[in-house]
């Protein structure tokens, strides 16, 4: 394979100004969705059935979109999906994109979030590769609650080989998302705290938000921030600790032992817009500034038409301007996306 670094010209290579939209908000994340196929059927994402028409770009364009990034002062990027550890040559990407740290003084942050189902025989090849991150999705810590919320047989077991061979290749600390979702795992805050403890990786729990394909969500089916808390409380105390960054999703915790983390992501209840600095990249190439907006703007079509480097620069500073001030879940006239979650790229 020819490499980003090598075949593709581009006068903003050198230092760009940064992208800044117009709420004078940094925008230094970028998640790419690599496909938007999965192997899982989770509840809260998925019909249950597949009919869909799947879309991916070459790997090469994926490569070329990300440099362009970059040179805009990206710092982190996320490889997402669907799944992207179905995509065919993902460690081929990821060992190109790493490259990309040359443009960025050595520091760009590369990670990727997974089910986990094919991470066991997947996760030192993509350490290898260059991969400095991984987060893995893991919605129970029981295998028949996780069965049903996966409707996969057999997850469970394998999601779990593959975190603790995530961690043996180097990529810890491994985080493990949950989704929790009232009358499925909501149960599950005190097992989460003591596996976050026993097998020494974070764990994130994140309410259950208006992406699924089902269009089943309501208010009622989110278990809050404060419902976690609570539950984290009765299992041991907690201590709240400093966040990483300004930007950062999740409000973070340890025990009060100091042995092991839990992080909350409330986008529901106690929305964290105002210190966004993400945007995000379909798996079919569109940007979008939100995971609630109501519209994509396509810039692989203009990659397409033969844009340069410097049509797509232009093109994505017109983009992140329009980024939307905050979303508005729960308030009267609020509109789900356009796109379900696996659409859209986690």
């Amino acid at each position: 394979m020819a490499t980003v670094l090598d075949s593709i010209p581009s006068s903003a290579a050198g230092k760009a100004e940064r992208l800044v939209d117009k709420h004078g908000r940094a925008i230094t994340d970028l998640r790419i969705s690599v496909t938007d196929r999965c192997n899982y059927r989770c509840v809260y994402c998925r019909t249950g059935t597949d009919g869909a028409v799947y879309a991916e770009l070459p790997i090469e364009d994926y490569l070329r979109i990300a440099r362009v990034f970059v040179s805009l002062g990206i710092e982190k990027i996320r490889l997402t999906g669907g799944e992207p550890l179905l995509r065919r040559g993902l460690t081929d990407l990821v060992r190109e994109l790493s490259r990309l740290r040359t443009l960025h003084g050595g520091l760009l942050d590369l990670a990727l979030t997974t089910n986990g189902h094919l991470l066991e025989e997947m996760a030192q090849p993509l350490r290898d590769a260059g991969l400095s991150r991984i987060t893995v999705s893991m919605d129970a810590v029981d295998a028949e609650k996780f069965v049903r919320i996966t409707r996969v047989p057999g997850s469970y077991e394998r999601v779990l080989r593959g975190i603790r061979a995530a961690k043996a290749a180097g990529l810890a600390p491994v985080k493990v998302n949950c989704v929790l979702l009232r009358g499925f795992n909501e149960d599950q805050i005190a097992a989460f705290a003591q596996f976050s403890r026993e097998e020494g990786v974070i764990v994130r729990f994140i309410e259950f938000m208006p992406l699924e394909e089902d269009r089943l969500w309501t208010l009622a089916s989110v278990v809050s921030m404060k419902e976690i808390v609570e539950g984290l409380e009765s299992y041991r105390p907690i201590v709240r600790m400093a966040p990483n960054a300004a930007s950062e999703t999740a409000v973070r915790y340890t025990f009060d032992d100091d042995v092991g983390e839990i992080g909350i992501i409330a986008p529901v209840t106690q929305a964290f817009c105002g210190h966004c600095s993400r945007v995000r990249l379909t798996s079919d190439g569109k940007i979008r500034t939100c995971l609630f907006s109501q519209s994509d703007h396509d810039l692989y079509g203009a990659m397409q038409r033969g844009g340069s480097d410097e049509d797509m620069v232009r093109f994505i500073r017109r983009t992140v301007e329009q980024k939307e001030a905050r979303h508005h879940i729960g308030e009267p006239g609020f509109l789900k996306p356009s796109r379900s979650m696996v659409h859209i790229g986690g």
